[in-house]
Order: C-alpha cells, then sequence, then structure tokens
C-alpha cells in the first residue's frame, strides 16, 4: 500500500453551482408570480364586498341610482344539459331559455355537480340570478347552485395561488442561499433529512395557506394563519433536522 495515497482523501463534494442557480431562479420567478397576483388582487377584493353588499332590485324600486348593481331574477326554461370532458377535467353545463325580450338561450357553465344540476331536466322552470350582467347562480324551487360567474372566486383563487407561490419561492430562494453558502464552505453533501423535511414543511405550509384562503374571506385573518403555519412548519423541520443529525439547516 502506498503511504501516500492512504493519507490522501478526496475533498468532501460540493453544492453543483448548476443546482444553485436554478433553485435561484426558480425562487425567483415563482415570488414575482406572486407579486403580479398580488397586485391584480384589490380589483377582485373589492368586486366580492360589492357583490356581498348588494341588494335585491325588488328592493330598490324607483332608485335609479342602485339600479345598476342590485341582484335580479330572471324566470327561464331549461333547454338541454351536457358534460363537457377534457383533461380528465369535467364540466356541466345547462342551457336556458329566457323567452321574449331576453337573450334567447344562454348556455351556462355551473359549479361542480351540486344540488341544482342534479336534479336538471328539459322543461325544467328555473331562475337565474344575476349580478352587473354576470349570471351568478340558477335557483329550482329552493335550491340554489353556483355558477363559476360567481364574484368572488376569482379573488379566492388569485389569494391562493399568490400565497403558494410565494412560500413555495421564498424556500427556494433560501435553499439557494444555503447551498451557496455550504459551497463556500466545501461542506459535505446534504443529509437526506435537510432535504425531506424542508420540503415536506413546505408543503404543509402551502396547504394551511391555502385550505384559509379558501375557507373565508377574511384577508387578516388568511395572512395571520398564513403566517403562523409557515413559522410553524419551518421551526418544526429545523427541530427535526437537527435531532436527525443534520445539524445546522443555514
Amino acid at each position: 500500500m502506498n503511504p501516500a495515497s492512504s493519507s490522501f482523501s478526496p475533498p468532501p463534494a460540493r453544492p453543483g453551482l448548476m443546482g444553485i442557480t436554478l433553485a435561484a431562479v426558480i425562487g425567483s420567478v415563482m415570488v414575482l408570480a406572486a407579486f403580479v397576483l398580488f397586485a391584480l388582487l384589490p380589483g377582485s377584493l373589492s368586486e366580492a364586498r360589492d357583490f356581498r353588499a348588494a341588494r335585491s332590485c325588488a328592493e330598490l324600486e324607483g332608485s335609479v341610482a342602485e339600479k345598476g348593481d342590485c341582484l335580479s331574477e330572471w324566470p327561464g326554461t331549461v333547454v338541454s344539459t351536457d358534460v363537457g370532458r377534457k383533461n380528465k377535467a369535467v364540466t356541466n353545463w345547462v342551457t336556458v331559455d329566457f323567452g321574449p325580450g331576453q337573450e334567447r338561450s344562454l348556455r351556462i357553465r355551473m359549479q361542480g355537480s351540486g344540488p341544482v344540476w342534479e336534479t336538471l331536466a328539459p322543461g325544467d322552470r328555473v331562475t337565474a340570478l344575476t349580478w352587473r350582467d354576470r349570471l351568478w347562480g340558477l335557483e329550482k324551487g329552493e335550491l340554489r347552485q353556483d355558477t363559476t360567474e360567481k364574484p368572488g372566486r376569482a379573488s379566492t383563487v388569485q389569494l391562493a395561488l399568490g400565497l403558494a407561490l410565494l412560500i413555495t419561492g421564498a424556500v427556494f430562494l433560501r435553499a439557494s442561499g444555503w447551498l451557496h453558502r455550504r459551497r463556500a464552505i466545501g461542506a459535505p453533501p446534504a443529509r437526506a433529512s435537510q432535504i425531506v423535511v424542508p420540503m415536506v414543511a413546505t408543503f404543509l405550509a402551502v396547504a394551511t395557506a391555502v385550505t384559509v384562503a379558501a375557507t373565508t374571506d377574511a384577508l387578516w385573518l388568511v395572512l395571520l394563519v398564513t403566517a403562523a403555519g409557515c413559522a410553524l412548519a419551518w421551526t418544526a423541520s429545523v427541530l427535526l433536522v437537527r435531532r436527525l443529525g443534520g445539524g445546522r439547516t443555514g
């Protein structure tokens, strides 16, 4: 055995520059996309608030100033129903005839397969619910179901998606900085726990943000719960990584 070769040990592999750069780019794009969604959010939230505050047109007889901003109802007759399928996505449609004086028939996309859609048949009498020329719901007797045009749905999707992108993008940026520091000091390759645990924590934080965004209209509550969820998930991941022998997470 050659003593010189036995005393030599190769330096530990360092994180690749390509991985560091890729993480930084992905994180930056996600954070930028989140800010774009947040910039568009005030308009959607304002529309949702106006919709919730709208009154029935029947209560505003003679009030010309509010006439275009009230909730109206239009009786109609179901012409047909059909189901569309595209890339495993299912959409439920109903065509309603509103009679003379109105657009003769309108094809409406329902939200899910709720109580109204499940009972519809050609010839059924229904009532279309509208606001600002948007048909947001359909009634049949005592049953009511939303359409995909209901105000407030867009703001919920924007907020949930923006929070998910912001959280995930921030984690990518932090990972890029962490890998860069490890590369600079010649640290050994990261342990599996140092990768898997933060990924799971990120998933839990995103799930918390999306869930609370979909269940409440109070923006302050969404932000508060999201911040608390992120703090809890990250703290738990740091403690778990250290317990599993991963050392400092950077």
